[in-house]
């Protein structure tokens, strides 16, 4: 078959000389990588965000149960992308909880993911695949992906996009069964970590066109179909699980066909914006009104169409816009509006939505600059995509700075977004976390005068304002959020925690059941509700859910110290003793566990072990009348008299309200 006028070589052939990059393949791929990391150097700095806590932290998804679980349990996860968690999963076992492994990982999968690119480009002989690939690697808009942890799904999902985009050019080659078997295990792949890459197959038909100029149903569309069939039924779960498991439903989705046609125009106008221009790049954009009612805003589609009309006139001449174009709205159409994803809540734009659309304005870019660039001197091709390269490199250094810490990009989001309530919650949730709750307490109040009804937002109040030693205020938020959400197990506990609080021991027991029916695999509410039933004399009960909640997160001091009680208050001391120990060695620092330890020993009648606990406690905070006083009444139980006296005579002046007096 003759190419086409204007047209590179087919997909199968050879790669012109012409069109080689400069560098071996190896060269432009480890600079790819270079450039990435120095790009995201400030990034790679950060800890966690959002929701990533969901995504990597969660203790009852690490053990191989939970592996299981991960595969074969709906709901398990945020997501039902199960080789996307078990990434995770095994990652967790390589660095724990510390960030740097999964910041930098990212940013090997997008480096990955550009040298993919990169090769596909030319592999299809397109002018200029090696700028388009550093213009994806180093894009801003790129960094909301690259920076946060939880987006993983988008980069793995991009790097097995990508191979078996290119898998896919060798098989139309030699039409090998075996080729065809592992490119589509590499599109399964992809589907399995994120199912926006659904839109594969229909971007190597987009391709195969463009190379072309027709598709022939039995050597192009036929061998595609299953994938067409494989993605459908990915896709269709997934939009299912975001209304039913996530919550994308409700008025803040109730849009009519006309409604979701103006967003969709105006979304792919903002995307193709930001790519020109990344200017005010915001993690959480404002989220717009649609009206259909202003004239104004059917410009957008109007535009869409105008320009698909134009393009389409234009493929006489060439088909490369058009196929870019396609290529761009075909790949974002999961997110124009006509499907409900649950970030369409708070914004109807997100960078990290365009991430695979985003390859093909870059590859057009690249290749509508190659022929002016190829005009130049060298040495002026060289200074000009070297100044453009070191631009967005620039760009990305200072938008990823922000990803460094949580506070500075909810700040930063709130500067330019002030409307931004999603914002002002997850910053009041980020203060809470790191022992700043008066100061999350403005945060959450201002997110809901911004989203009154916010559920979220009225459990998290409750929670800080409990957290402030006001349970009674708190209490009303509380209930508020359970009547908005009444299957939201976190207000529930946290409705629990202010009722027990309030020494209201046996209402708190009936809101942490109610918790951990809705989330069975809960273990803060299982712990909760093993102090409440201990707090309520049912000891033996309390131990039940102590153990529950030991095996969901094995590594919590206040549950190993719970269950230890409950088992010493149930008269089972010996078994006590272990988890005594664990909860000590959980937090070696923490003088509450090794007072309430050296009592448990004291009442067991160990007296020096007992004195062995509270000499610790003191050598960790000499301030403490508390453990002065244990430790007088133990050392007198002993008989060493003058000892007790002097640590008596201590704790009356630390504290002079004590009242216990030696002859105890």
């Amino acid at each position: 078959m003759t190419v086409p006028s204007g047209q590179p070589p087919l997909p199968d052939a050879t790669p012109a000389r012409s069109q080689a990059s400069l560098l071996p393949a190896g060269w432009t791929c480890g600079l790819i990588f270079a450039a990435a990391v120095a790009a995201y150097l400030p990034a790679l700095q950060g800890g966690f965000i959002w929701d990533d806590a969901g995504h990597v932290t969660r203790p009852d998804l690490r053990s191989i149960s939970g592996l299981g679980r991960i595969w074969f349990e709906i709901g398990a996860t945020q997501q039902y992308y199960p080789l996307l968690h078990s990434a995770f999963w095994l990652e967790h076992r390589l660095w724990g909880d510390a960030p740097l492994g999964y910041h930098l990982l990212n940013v090997v999968l997008h480096a990955a993911a550009a040298c993919l690119f990169f090769r596909f480009l030319r592999r299809l002989a397109v002018p200029g695949a090696t700028l388009a690939a550093f213009l994806f690697v180093l894009h801003p808009v790129c960094v909301e992906t690259v920076a946060w942890i939880s987006e993983q799904k988008n980069t793995l999902s991009a790097v097995f996009y990508l191979a078996a985009a290119l898998a896919w050019l060798r098989f139309a080659g030699e039409r090998r069964g075996v080729r065809y078997a592992l490119t589509t295990a590499l599109y399964v792949a992809a589907l399995l970590t994120k199912t926006v890459t659904a839109t594969l197959p229909a971007a190597l038909l987009v391709v195969v066109w463009w190379r072309e100029g027709r598709l022939r149903w039995r050597r192009d569309v036929l061998p595609l179909l299953p994938w067409f069939a494989l993605g459908a039924v990915f896709g269709l779960f997934t939009a299912h699980l975001e209304r039913a498991l996530i919550g994308a439903e409700g008025g803040d989705f109730a849009l009519t066909f006309g409604q979701r046609s103006l967003l969709a125009g105006r979304v792919i106008w903002f995307y193709l914006g930001k790519l020109v221009w990344p200017a005010d790049l915001i993690f959480i954009y404002p989220r717009w009104t649609v009206d259909a009612a202003q004239t104004w805003q059917w410009l957008f589609p109007i535009g869409g169409l105008a320009l698909l009309a134009g393009l389409i006139w234009w493929r006489r001449r060439n088909r490369g816009p058009l196929a870019a174009f396609l290529l761009f709205a075909g790949t974002l159409f999961p997110v124009l509006g006509f499907f409900n994803v649950y970030p369409f809540v708070y914004s109807y734009v997100a960078d990290h939505f365009q991430y695979l659309a985003s390859l093909a304005v870059f590859a057009l870019a690249a290749a509508g600059l190659a022929p002016a660039a190829a005009r130049l001197p060298a040495w002026a091709r060289y200074a000009a995509g070297a100044a453009l390269l070191a631009g967005l490199g620039g760009l990305t250094w200072a938008q990823s700075a922000k990803y460094r810490e949580v506070f500075t990009l909810y700040e930063a989001t709130l500067e330019k977004n002030p409307t931004a309530w999603m914002a002002h919650n997850n910053l009041a949730m980020a203060l809470t976390d790191s022992g700043r709750v008066a100061e999350a307490v403005p945060h959450l109040e201002a997110a809901l005068k911004l989203r009154p009804g916010f559920a979220q937002a009225e459990s998290n109040l409750g929670d800080d304002l409990t957290r402030l030693g006001r349970p009674r205020e708190a209490i009303p938020h509380l209930e508020r959020a359970v009547q908005l959400q009444p299957n939201f197990a976190q207000a529930h506990n946290n409705l629990g925690v202010a009722r027990m609080a309030l020494g209201q021991a046996a209402e708190s027991v009936t809101h942490f059941e109610q918790a951990v029916r809705l989330r069975p695999e809960y273990a803060v509410a299982e712990r909760n509700l093993g102090q409440a039933l201990g707090m309520s004399g049912r000891n033996t009960e309390a131990v039940v859910h102590f153990e529950r909640s030991a095996r969901l997160d094995p590594d919590s001091t206040e549950t190993e110290l719970g269950w230890a009680i409950a088992l010493m208050l149930t008269e089972r001391f010996p078994e006590a003793v272990p988890h005594f120990e664990k909860a000590v060695a959980l937090a070696p620092g923490s003088v509450d566990t090794r007072n309430t330890y050296g009592l448990a020993l004291a009442r067991a009648g160990r007296l020096n072990d007992a004195i062995t606990q509270f000499n610790e406690a003191l050598r960790l905070d000499p301030g403490r009348a508390d453990t002065h006083l244990n430790l007088a009444l133990t050392l007198r139980r002993l008989g060493r008299t003058p000892e007790a006296t002097e640590h008596y005579l201590e704790a009356r002046r630390l504290n002079p309200s004590l009242t216990p007096g030696l002859n105890q």
